[in-house]
């Protein structure tokens, strides 16, 4: 699997035993070519002594094929020209170019020597055997062994051999150079594209993306870099989050305490008017302004137990919990209280699981379900979903109502306060801070009924996974 060592490996091996293998045939292909030139002055000189030997041979075959004629120990053929017979062509030719005599070579390959003589009345023709002795034979390998002498010598062999040798062995040189060169940046491109990256993420810059092009270990590796800016993104966002929250509930501990600090003497002086209520005062009038007043307290006091509950760090006891359940269940406590609104629920059919505190859950849905059905009414749809990717569970919650503004998108999970009869401003904050302290978070995507819609990650339980925990 280590695809990149075996890549150094084999441009290692491709950049020594390619050159190697090259240098070693075209050196052994020279020395032969150099032997085989070196032999060039021993050719010369045996084709000389071949010269000399032939030469000397046929000198002495004239000079006993002449002796022999004059002794008369050879019978000789006379041609005359009294003779209507036709002569030999040699024999023609003798006799009109007017000489007095003259040797000439016959037979196969002139193995055969001819000795003519002119007479007053025709030609005598000698001839005397060489014994095997193939004169022209003889004539042509001295030329062929001259012509090859002379064509060596008209080259340089040293400067040939020199020149080729240079050449030859620049070219490997340089094929080999390419080759390393390619290989190189074939490797080391990776390397430097994921180096850059790391520069731009230790720059502050989280949304780097690297182009994956490769499925080997820098490939891999770049993948991991891509997963690790995206997971240091969204931790970033989500402690940015945390941090905001904690600013939020510091605020909130203080409007409590002021709050309550303020309303205990209200609640306790208007219950000792209603104690000592005045016989002079109209006491229908007194009974009415004591229950606006009450009323106008127990809000207060509600509005104080919601920034307290924000503002609380309450104990998470994570369980494994059945989210369509869940799910089941809140929206069947809901349809009752929003009989005009219709509810549809798409559960995943394998009944995932998620390791979460089940109060907190349930708040979670709770609010994302009340809100939707608030965005829908008089009338209208509210979409559940539920599926899992991965080891995590996700459940969607999507309305038909208006949808948000861009402005109400960026701050969705921001406290604010509101004046709704029954609304605090803190629901979408305490249910995100809830999925966060679970391990999860809430996020807003593309609704299905061109709605709202919102997305709840939570972990799934894996009993492994847990059962030591």
């Amino acid at each position: 699997m280590n695809r990149l060592r075996n890549r150094l490996i084999a441009a290692f091996l491709l950049a020594t035993l390619i050159p190697l293998g090259a240098t070693l045939w075209v050196t052994t292909s020279l020395l032969e070519r150099s032997l085989t030139f070196a032999t060039t002055t021993e050719l010369d000189n045996l084709s000389k002594s071949l010269e000399t030997t032939a030469r000397e041979y046929y000198q002495q075959a004239k000079e006993a094929l002449k002796s022999d004629a004059k002794a008369n120990r050879i019978p000789p053929v006379t041609y005359a020209t009294s003779d209507g017979s036709p002569w030999p062509a040699g024999v023609r030719s003798f006799w009109e170019d007017g000489e007095a005599e003259r040797f000439d070579l016959s037979g196969s390959h002139g193995s055969q020597l001819h000795y003519l003589i002119r007479a007053n009345d025709g030609v005598r023709l000698y001839t005397r055997d060489l014994g095997g002795v193939r004169m022209q034979d003889l004539s042509a390998q001295y030329t062929r062994a001259r012509t090859l002498v002379e064509e060596s010598k008209a080259r340089d062999l040293r400067r040939g051999l020199t020149v080729t040798l240079l050449v030859v062995m620049s070219g490997i040189w340089l094929v080999s150079l390419a080759s390393l060169v390619y290989l190189a940046s074939r490797i080391s491109k990776p390397i430097q594209t994921l180096t850059g990256g790391l520069s731009e993420l230790t720059s502050g810059n989280l949304d780097v993306h690297l182009a994956v092009k490769n499925d080997d270990e820098t490939g891999r590796a770049i993948q991991a870099f891509n997963t690790m800016a995206k997971q240091l993104k969204q931790s970033r966002e989500r402690l940015v989050y945390l941090t905001q929250v904690a600013s939020w509930q510091a605020l909130a501990r203080k409007m409590a305490h002021e709050l309550k600090n303020s309303l205990t003497p209200i609640r306790l002086t208007v219950e000792e008017i209603h104690a000592r209520r005045a016989m002079s005062v109209d006491p229908e009038f007194m009974q009415k302004a004591i229950q606006i007043v009450v009323s106008e307290i127990e809000t207060l006091e509600r509005r104080v137990r919601a920034f307290s509950e924000f503002s609380s760090e309450p104990a998470s006891h994570p369980e494994a919990l059945d989210i369509n359940g869940l799910l089941e269940e809140r929206v069947s406590f809901l349809k009752t209280a929003h009989l005009e609104v219709r509810y549809t629920v798409r559960l995943m059919p394998d009944r995932p699981q998620v390791f979460a505190d089940a109060d907190q859950v349930k708040g979670i849905l709770t609010n994302l379900l009340e809100n939707a059905a608030d965005a829908v009414a008089p009338s209208g749809e509210v979409l559940a979903i539920t599926s899992a990717v991965n080891g995590r569970v996700f459940v969607e919650v999507h309305d038909s109502g208006p949808g948000l503004t861009e402005e109400a998108s960026r701050t969705l999970f921001e406290p604010a306060i509101t004046f709704k009869k029954h609304g605090m401003g803190l629901g979408l904050s305490i249910a995100r801070k809830s999925a966060l302290m679970n391990g999860g978070d809430i996020t807003l995507v593309r609704g299905e009924l061109q709605g709202a819609a919102f997305r709840v990650e939570l972990p799934a339980y894996a009993s492994e996974t847990h059962r030591h925990c």
